[in-house]
């Protein structure tokens, strides 16, 4: 089992908490956390990798233990800007990319900027094609700023229920899925500022739509190593989203797990192996 330290270094501004476990001089993995969790959906998989390789996961602005000063735009183009800077300041490149949920639009803004960065890629639940979105989420992404009633609706999933059914829908065993998660979850969204700062990420969410062929163009010209991990009962990224990136990335790798959103509650057992084991082809 690795030790891991819980750390935090000031960017920009803001107090950036991470997690980090490995020796420094192994090959690096980047586990970028998505909504509405933070770095600590990453603590079983931490413990599985730490022990071979130098794991870092950051929490971003407006998340778990990370501190955002007044006046931080919260913006999928301001936390890729933390992160490339927190990576910057760590020195952690060249690394593999572990991308979730709102990992993914930060991590492709982040590899399109810095592609000699990018070791390898890891996308679980991590849309970037129209196809992998469903009609809900084609609902939360029609939400912008300055529209009736837009600031609202995006706040209504901000609620326990909601945050409880992100991690059991979908799932084949529910008593697999540990309370910890939604729990420690809105905490967090409850806490004060925070709820503001998810509806404004979720009325940028259509930014990321928009870069879907960008991103898209940016796979197919760099052609990283990839492993794409999917739960095929996620309510907000369909098994479409997963195949779509094949097209782009013909040698991927493509696993499909009969669980939800949050594939590594139910599946890290399956799950970790298939990681371990792509490092160690793509480790340089």
């Amino acid at each position: 089992m690795p030790r891991v330290a819980h750390r935090s270094v000031d960017v920009d501004g803001v107090r950036v908490f991470y997690r980090e476990a490995g020796e420094t001089g192994a090959p690096t993995v980047l586990l970028l956390h998505g909504f509405p969790s933070s770095s600590a959906q990453f603590r079983r998989l931490i413990d599985a990798l730490g022990g071979r390789w130098h794991v870092v996961a950051p929490d971003f602005p407006g998340f778990g233990q990370t501190e955002a000063p007044a006046g931080f735009a919260y913006t999928f183009e301001r936390l890729a800007d933390v992160v490339e800077a927190f990576a910057e300041r760590l020195g952690l490149a060249p690394f593999t990319l572990y991308v979730f949920d709102y990992g993914g639009p930060v991590g492709m803004r982040l590899a399109t900027r810095r592609p000699e960065w990018i070791a390898g890629l890891i996308v679980q639940n991590a849309n970037a094609y129209d196809e992998g979105l469903s009609d809900l989420a084609r609902g939360l992404t029609g939400h912008r700023p300055g529209l009736p009633g837009a600031r609202e609706a995006a706040a209504e999933i901000l609620v326990l229920p909601v945050t409880r059914g992100q991690y059991e829908g979908g799932t084949g065993d529910p008593a697999l899925v540990a309370p910890d998660g939604w729990t420690l979850d809105q905490h967090y969204l409850d806490l004060p500022g925070r709820k503001d700062a998810q509806v404004d990420l979720m009325l940028d969410y259509h930014t990321n739509v928009a870069l879907y062929p960008a991103w898209q163009r940016w796979l197919r010209e760099h052609r990283p190593p990839a492993l794409v991990l999917w739960g095929t009962g996620d309510a907000f990224f369909l098994p479409a989203g997963a195949h779509a990136y094949l097209r782009d990335l013909p040698d991927a790798e493509l696993h499909l797990f009969p669980t939800g959103h949050f594939a590594l509650e139910e599946c890290l057992p399956e799950i970790a192996p298939l990681i371990a084991g792509f490092l160690d082809r793509t480790r340089r």
